[in-house]
Protein backbone atom coordinates (compact mmCIF):
# COMPACT_ATOMS: atom_id res chain seq x y z
CA UNK A 1 0.00 0.00 0.00
CA UNK A 2 1.16 3.55 -0.46
CA UNK A 3 2.68 5.03 2.25
CA UNK A 4 2.60 8.82 2.35
CA UNK A 5 4.13 8.73 6.19
CA UNK A 6 6.50 6.79 8.06
CA UNK A 7 4.51 4.97 11.25
CA UNK A 8 5.92 7.79 13.55
CA UNK A 9 4.56 10.45 11.50
CA UNK A 10 1.14 8.71 11.22
CA UNK A 11 0.87 7.78 14.70
CA UNK A 12 1.81 11.99 15.67
CA UNK A 13 -1.26 12.80 12.75
CA UNK A 14 -3.48 10.50 14.58
CA UNK A 15 -3.03 11.62 18.19
CA UNK A 16 -4.02 15.14 16.63
CA UNK A 17 -6.56 14.03 14.71
CA UNK A 18 -7.57 12.15 17.94
CA UNK A 19 -8.10 15.27 19.88
CA UNK A 20 -9.81 17.35 17.41
CA UNK A 21 -12.24 14.56 16.62
CA UNK A 22 -12.79 14.79 20.99
CA UNK A 23 -13.40 18.61 21.13
CA UNK A 24 -15.50 18.48 18.02
CA UNK A 25 -17.80 15.53 19.74
CA UNK A 26 -17.82 17.74 23.24
CA UNK A 27 -19.15 21.00 20.88
CA UNK A 28 -21.49 18.97 19.41
CA UNK A 29 -23.00 17.46 23.20
CA UNK A 30 -23.28 21.39 24.04
CA UNK A 31 -24.56 22.07 20.92
CA UNK A 32 -26.89 19.21 20.87
CA UNK A 33 -28.55 19.28 24.53
CA UNK A 34 -30.97 21.79 23.33
CA UNK A 35 -32.02 19.17 20.81
CA UNK A 36 -33.90 16.65 23.60
CA UNK A 37 -37.31 16.74 23.95
CA UNK A 38 -40.18 14.84 24.00
CA UNK A 39 -40.54 14.26 20.01
CA UNK A 40 -36.46 13.98 20.44
CA UNK A 41 -35.78 11.87 23.30
CA UNK A 42 -31.83 10.97 21.89
CA UNK A 43 -31.68 14.88 19.91
CA UNK A 44 -30.05 14.60 16.82
CA UNK A 45 -30.11 11.26 16.72
CA UNK A 46 -33.80 10.45 16.92
CA UNK A 47 -34.36 13.41 14.01
CA UNK A 48 -31.39 10.68 11.93
CA UNK A 49 -33.52 7.69 12.95
CA UNK A 50 -37.05 9.19 12.63
CA UNK A 51 -37.64 7.38 9.00
CA UNK A 52 -40.89 9.13 8.78
CA UNK A 53 -42.42 12.92 7.39
CA UNK A 54 -44.74 12.99 10.19
CA UNK A 55 -42.28 12.25 12.88
CA UNK A 56 -39.53 14.71 11.48
CA UNK A 57 -42.02 17.75 11.59
CA UNK A 58 -42.76 16.89 15.35
CA UNK A 59 -39.04 16.90 15.86
CA UNK A 60 -38.63 20.31 13.98
CA UNK A 61 -41.87 21.49 15.83
CA UNK A 62 -39.91 20.74 19.20
CA UNK A 63 -37.33 22.33 18.52
CA UNK A 64 -39.21 25.81 17.51
CA UNK A 65 -36.93 28.99 18.55
CA UNK A 66 -34.37 29.00 20.30
CA UNK A 67 -33.59 25.13 19.77
CA UNK A 68 -33.93 25.45 15.58
CA UNK A 69 -30.83 27.68 15.81
CA UNK A 70 -28.68 25.10 17.48
CA UNK A 71 -29.76 22.32 15.22
CA UNK A 72 -27.76 24.21 12.59
CA UNK A 73 -25.05 24.91 14.50
CA UNK A 74 -24.92 21.15 15.09
CA UNK A 75 -25.45 19.83 11.89
CA UNK A 76 -22.45 22.82 10.89
CA UNK A 77 -20.57 20.75 13.51
CA UNK A 78 -21.23 17.26 11.99
CA UNK A 79 -19.94 18.28 8.27
CA UNK A 80 -17.05 18.90 10.73
CA UNK A 81 -17.28 15.81 12.98
CA UNK A 82 -17.57 13.70 9.97
CA UNK A 83 -14.34 14.56 8.48
CA UNK A 84 -12.25 14.07 11.38
CA UNK A 85 -14.13 11.06 12.11
CA UNK A 86 -13.48 9.60 8.79
CA UNK A 87 -9.52 10.32 8.57
CA UNK A 88 -8.86 9.52 12.68
CA UNK A 89 -10.66 5.93 12.35
CA UNK A 90 -9.42 5.46 8.84
CA UNK A 91 -5.86 6.35 9.99
CA UNK A 92 -6.61 4.34 13.04
CA UNK A 93 -7.43 0.89 11.32
CA UNK A 94 -4.53 1.40 9.01
CA UNK A 95 -2.00 1.72 11.68
CA UNK A 96 -3.49 -1.23 13.27
CA UNK A 97 -3.57 -3.14 10.31
CA UNK A 98 0.26 -2.88 9.35
CA UNK A 99 1.31 -4.41 13.20
CA UNK A 100 -1.12 -7.61 12.33
CA UNK A 101 1.50 -10.42 10.67
CA UNK A 102 -1.83 -12.50 9.43
CA UNK A 103 -3.02 -11.16 6.21
CA UNK A 104 -6.81 -11.54 6.72
CA UNK A 105 -6.42 -9.23 9.94
CA UNK A 106 -4.62 -6.96 7.63
CA UNK A 107 -7.09 -6.74 4.49
CA UNK A 108 -10.03 -6.02 7.44
CA UNK A 109 -8.20 -3.09 8.54
CA UNK A 110 -8.03 -2.16 5.04
CA UNK A 111 -11.17 -2.44 4.13
CA UNK A 112 -12.85 -0.93 6.98
CA UNK A 113 -10.62 2.16 6.16
CA UNK A 114 -12.30 2.28 3.09
CA UNK A 115 -15.74 1.83 4.86
CA UNK A 116 -15.26 4.31 7.44
CA UNK A 117 -14.93 6.59 4.26
CA UNK A 118 -18.19 5.58 2.87
CA UNK A 119 -19.72 5.84 6.16
CA UNK A 120 -18.81 9.64 6.15
CA UNK A 121 -20.15 10.09 2.76
CA UNK A 122 -23.42 8.53 3.91
CA UNK A 123 -23.21 10.98 6.58
CA UNK A 124 -23.19 13.50 3.90
CA UNK A 125 -26.24 12.60 2.22
CA UNK A 126 -27.72 11.94 5.86
CA UNK A 127 -27.26 15.85 6.47
CA UNK A 128 -28.13 17.05 3.26
CA UNK A 129 -31.43 15.49 3.85
CA UNK A 130 -31.82 16.97 7.82
CA UNK A 131 -30.79 20.08 6.36
CA UNK A 132 -33.59 20.62 3.66
CA UNK A 133 -35.63 19.57 6.68
CA UNK A 134 -34.82 21.53 9.03
CA UNK A 135 -35.32 23.96 5.58
CA UNK A 136 -39.07 23.72 5.13
CA UNK A 137 -38.64 21.20 2.72
CA UNK A 138 -41.77 19.33 2.38
CA UNK A 139 -40.11 16.50 0.81
CA UNK A 140 -41.63 13.00 2.39
CA UNK A 141 -38.63 10.91 0.94
CA UNK A 142 -36.21 12.74 3.03
CA UNK A 143 -36.67 11.49 6.58
CA UNK A 144 -35.99 7.92 4.82
CA UNK A 145 -33.48 8.77 2.59
CA UNK A 146 -32.01 10.19 6.36
CA UNK A 147 -32.71 6.98 8.19
CA UNK A 148 -31.13 4.52 5.52
CA UNK A 149 -28.01 6.18 5.46
CA UNK A 150 -27.48 6.97 8.95
CA UNK A 151 -27.91 3.05 9.62
CA UNK A 152 -25.26 1.90 7.39
CA UNK A 153 -23.14 4.16 8.79
CA UNK A 154 -23.28 3.81 12.50
CA UNK A 155 -22.66 0.29 11.73
CA UNK A 156 -19.46 0.79 9.51
CA UNK A 157 -18.62 3.35 12.56
CA UNK A 158 -19.14 0.53 14.79
CA UNK A 159 -17.45 -2.15 13.41
CA UNK A 160 -14.46 -0.25 11.83
CA UNK A 161 -14.40 1.48 16.43
CA UNK A 162 -14.43 -2.42 17.30
CA UNK A 163 -11.69 -3.16 14.32
CA UNK A 164 -9.57 -0.76 16.54
CA UNK A 165 -10.27 -1.60 20.20
CA UNK A 166 -9.90 -5.19 19.52
CA UNK A 167 -6.27 -4.37 17.84
CA UNK A 168 -5.14 -2.19 20.48
CA UNK A 169 -3.03 -4.85 22.52
CA UNK A 170 -1.10 -6.36 19.15
CA UNK A 171 -0.85 -2.31 17.79
CA UNK A 172 0.84 -1.17 21.30
CA UNK A 173 3.16 -3.87 21.88
CA UNK A 174 6.82 -3.80 20.59
CA UNK A 175 7.61 -5.36 18.28
CA UNK A 176 9.71 -8.55 18.54
CA UNK A 177 13.05 -8.64 17.38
Amino acid sequence: MLRVFDRETSIRTFWILFVLTLLTIIGMQITGAPLITDAAPAGIVTFELIGTFSGSQNIIQSWEGEPMTWAGINMGLDFLFLALYAVTIALACRLIADKYSNQILKDVGTWLALGIVFAALLDIIENIALIKLLLGSQNEFLPVLAKWAAIPKFILVLLSLLYVIGGLYPALRKPSS
